[in-house]
């Protein structure tokens, strides 16, 4: 039992193998790199050449990673406490109906929230980042619960029979345990912010959602199809990132 806790064996390779790791940037990369070379391909009107150059992609870029930022540390710092009292024995039975609330929630299409907010509160980068929240933070806050309630209960209770206190048991059993799927909640928030930024240009808040909107606004095949390039990869390389840092937080022998 010992070897089996404490041995990986050849179940993950990935996690210990470099290249394995670099498959992805260098897949993302050569994606950069192909788009790069169409668009110096490309006889660039001058409608073109202002939407992309270097300043103005830098520009929209860093919108877009400011938003993906900001509204994901907060659904972290929002999501992950509430999953951990909703799972605790005084707060459990608000658990299942918030849940299914979650569950519900799920389905709501993220430019409902924008152009819901953008009627009622406004426009502007937190109007935006109020609405990437709301649509973000269900799965993990869903993930999480699961996650808890998922450790096996012999695991906890055999935590405390060795003295543990309850936090005790949260942190060094229950948490580690439910770090994978957790992680797996934080990866599909992390694209679905990614993804849904892009709408943030139609509530004034920037992003690389410009360039989408402008590419099809103008029938600008390059403008277009350098903002849908550079958002999917921005989203599988965040996806790539929590994946990474799963590999390395979840307890061996997982």
């Amino acid at each position: 039992m010992t070897v089996v806790l404490t041995e990986r064996g050849p179940r993950d390779p990935a996690r210990r193998s470099p290249l394995g790791l670099l498959v992805t940037p260098l897949l993302l990369a050569a994606a950069c790199a192909a788009l790069w070379l169409y668009l110096r391909g490309q006889d660039l009107d001058s409608i073109e050449s202002r939407s992309i150059n270097r300043d103005v992609i830098t520009e929209q870029l860093l919108e877009h990673l400011r938003l993906v930022a900001a509204s994901t540390g907060l659904v972290i710092a929002i999501a992950l406490p509430l999953g951990v009292l909703l799972t605790r024995p005084g707060l459990g039975v608000l658990g299942t109906p918030l849940l299914m609330l979650a569950n519900i929630g799920q389905a709501v299409p993220s430019i409902g929230v924008l152009v819901l907010l953008a009627v009622t509160v406004g426009v502007g980068f937190q109007e935006a980042l109020i609405a990437l929240v709301l649509v973000s933070v269900l799965p993990v806050l869903r993930n999480t619960m699961v996650g808890l309630r998922g450790v096996d209960r012999a695991l906890i209770d055999a935590g405390r029979g060795m003295g543990l206190t309850r936090t005790a048991v949260l942190f060094r059993v229950e948490l580690p345990l439910a770090v994978p799927v957790m992680m797996a909640g934080l990866r599909v928030a992390l694209i679905l912010n990614v993804s849904s930024a892009t709408l943030a240009t139609f509530t004034n808040a920037g992003g690389l959602g410009g360039l989408i909107s402008t590419g099809i606004a103008l029938n600008r095949t390059s403008i277009l199809l350098t903002g849908s390039v550079l958002t999917a990869v921005l989203a599988l390389a965040c996806d790539w990132l929590v994946g990474l840092a799963e590999r390395y937080l979840r307890p061996r022998g997982l």
